[in-house]
């Protein structure tokens, strides 16, 4: 680990999939693009588009019902190839490919 990196308190997937991005405070309409990794409460996304970090935005999987409105945690220049947005889920859907584990009474209560 690189000696100022913070540690995950989850693991992201390496999982491309298939999502609309909309909501830019400069550009109206809806960017289709896709993840990289993916975890239960947010992702790693390419955008055409750059973004502020604490912007909002609303992401939508294809196909799929899946819909949150999420927080741009990280907006990282990828040199002329577009950016890549870390997201955080804010307001979410069910259905999102990977879902916070349950915890049950027993768990809460040992």
């Amino acid at each position: 680990m690189k000696p100022n990196a913070v540690e995950r308190a989850e693991k992201r997937v390496p999982m491309a999939i298939a999502v609309q991005l909309s909501g830019h405070a400069n550009v109206q309409g809806t960017e289709s693009t896709f993840t990289e990794n993916v975890s239960a409460n947010g992702a790693r996304v390419y955008s055409v588009r750059p973004w502020r970090k604490n912007d909002k935005l609303y992401l939508a999987s294809l196909p799929g019902g899946f819909r949150s409105l999420a927080r741009v945690t990280y907006c990282q220049s990828l040199q002329g190839q577009g950016f890549a947005l870390g997201l955080q889920f804010l307001e979410k859907t069910q259905g999102w490919v990977i879902e916070v584990p349950a915890i049950n009474e027993t768990q809460l209560s040992a």
